[in-house]
């Protein structure tokens, strides 16, 4: 049996530890599945051109500006060198290939036919289109924008490295606050490698609960330098941050879509630098100013309550206290002396009316009478009652009598004379 047809036999019986399949079998069925695959458009940044003179084959590095994905492109160098503008590494390009794997390196890399360079046209329609995404799921409404603390007890700073947008943020909010507290991250600002250090960046400080506010900060640039701060993933991210986001892209004209996503605009770094942290003169100043308000309120309320008091004060009752007890007093007295008079006058009237009755009572009384010499008889009845003799009939002889004159009472015996 030949060794073709005892290999075929091997791959149909299957593979085990016992009878495994050796490398070059393994590679080619890769080989094979990879290259019934149809031809695909791939569109990403070039990070690396490798086209030596006198080959007929150049090497691209293709990679995924949104994540640390890369490719291996291969192309006939009559294909690169026809795209104009020349192709330079952080060119955006769209590339038609066919999958490949090579069986000696086992290796699969994408055979291209087509590049196409991205122009500043088509960049702008797709960050146009992304915009008007955006904006329709709300990644731009006002109202989900947060206010960054007024005076934040840490900053984080994503910006490039020994860069001027560093520089600037650094020195302006250093001169308007001196005690503000940074934490700085440096990342690649444009080209491939971009946007998932930015992302790396931001995760790290938006977990950091000492942090109040970050900024990403950038100089300016071309409309491909500013691309990776218009990237779907990086927008999403600021969008989904806890931490409020301060953009302070470019310059006044440039607006990358981040600036819509963040939650405060600053047209460069170096507005950054003066919006998020007070002026401690303007403070300092703010701070006299609030205390002479007060001192000077302070004064006018106890001025008001002075002359409150003073009013209070200078009322009868308070003025003079006593004097309006001793007013009532006299009004008192004086009705006092006037009840005393009235009472004496009644009582005089009433005396003087007493004794007329009196007098009258003693001229019509029988004592008047008895003084005169007369006497009244009287006789006890049957019930032993004393009654005035009016009629010598009306005792009998012998009868008691008593005799009451003007000085005293006397008894006697009625006999039976009678006489005129």
């Amino acid at each position: 049996m030949s060794s073709g047809t005892e290999q075929s036999a091997r791959e149909n019986t299957g593979h085990s530890a016992e009878n495994p399949w050796p490398v070059r079998t393994v590679a080619r069925k890769i080989a094979d599945w990879i290259h019934r695959l149809g031809a695909v458009w791939v569109e990403g940044q070039l990070t690396q051109i490798s086209a030596r003179q006198g080959t007929q084959t150049a090497f691209l590095t293709l990679r995924d500006p949104s994540a640390d994905v890369s490719m291996t492109v291969t192309c006939p160098m009559r294909i690169l060198r026809s795209v104009e503008p020349p192709l330079r590494e952080g060119a955006s390009v769209v590339v038609h290939a066919k999958p490949t794997f090579f069986l000696g390196r086992g290796t699969l890399s994408l055979r291209a036919n087509e590049i196409r360079a991205v122009g500043i046209g088509e960049l702008l329609a797709r960050i146009e289109r992304l915009r008007k995404l955006l904006a329709a799921e709300g990644l731009f409404a006002v109202e989900r924008k947060r206010r960054p603390p007024f005076l934040p007890k840490g900053i984080g700073l994503i910006t490039g490295r020994a860069s001027a947008a560093e520089r600037d943020v650094l020195v302006n909010t250093s001169a308007r606050w001196p005690a503000a507290r940074f934490q700085v991250i440096n990342t690649a600002v444009q080209g491939a490698q971009a946007v998932p250090q930015i992302l790396r960046a931001l995760s790290k400080l938006d977990s950091d609960p000492d942090i109040d506010v970050i900024v990403i900060a950038r100089g300016g640039g071309s409309v491909e330098d500013l691309l990776p701060f218009s990237d779907e993933a990086l927008c999403r991210a600021v969008s989904s941050a806890r931490t409020p986001i301060v953009s302070a892209i470019g310059h006044e004209p440039d607006t990358p879509l981040l600036d819509h996503v963040a939650d405060l605009r600053c047209s460069t770094p170096t507005d950054a630098g003066k919006r998020i942290v007070p002026d401690v003169r303007e403070e300092t100043e703010r701070v006299h100013q609030m205390r002479d308000r007060a001192r000077r309120a302070l004064h006018g309320w106890v001025d008001t309550q002075c002359r409150l008091l003073d009013q209070l004060r200078s009322r009868p009752a308070l003025a003079d206290p006593l004097g309006p007890i001793q007013r009532r007093s006299d009004e008192v007295a004086l009705q006092a002396q006037r009840g005393t008079r009235a009472m004496m006058t009644v009582l005089t009237r009433e005396q003087a009316a007493l004794t007329s009755a009196r007098a009258r009572l003693a001229a019509l009384g029988p004592a008047a009478t008895l003084a005169r010499g007369y006497a009244i008889v009287q006789y006890s009845d049957p019930e032993g009652n004393l009654r005035v003799l009016r009629s010598v009939s009306e005792v009998a002889e012998g009868t008691p009598l008593r005799v009451r004159m003007a000085d005293g009472v006397t008894h006697a015996i009625a006999n039976g004379e009678t006489g005129e």
